[in-house]
């Protein structure tokens, strides 16, 4: 059977997100999912910045235990773009553009 590659390869998660996830590998594509999983199961989402959750829309409400996992993100995407969460709040949102950038700071 052919590795697993790109989006599919297993990633070593940083000790935050291993937690979360009660596991230390796993590909970016099952990382992903099982946030959204998490996300929906809690209704975390609005459809405006710093809205209270209802369950639908654009913007990701970040309660404690997203919070922990979200305030590791600092990164700059290729576009020059600066994602940076680290002084981020209970209560507050964040664009669900931005999970890329959240998963990308949580693995190693």
């Amino acid at each position: 059977m052919a590795e697993a590659k790109g989006l599919a390869k297993p990633v070593k998660l940083k000790s935050d997100l291993a937690e979360f996830l009660g596991a230390t590998k796993l590909p970016r594509t099952e990382i992903t999912k099982k946030l959204w999983d998490y996300i929906k199961k809690n209704k975390l989402q609005t459809k405006t910045e710093n809205g209270k959750a209802m369950n639908a829309g654009k913007f990701i409400v970040a309660d404690a235990k997203l919070l922990t996992i979200f305030k590791n993100t600092k990164s700059t995407s290729k576009s020059g773009k600066l994602t940076d969460l680290t002084n981020l709040k209970e209560g507050q949102t964040i664009n669900m553009m931005q999970m890329a950038a959240v998963v990308g700071a949580n693995i190693e």
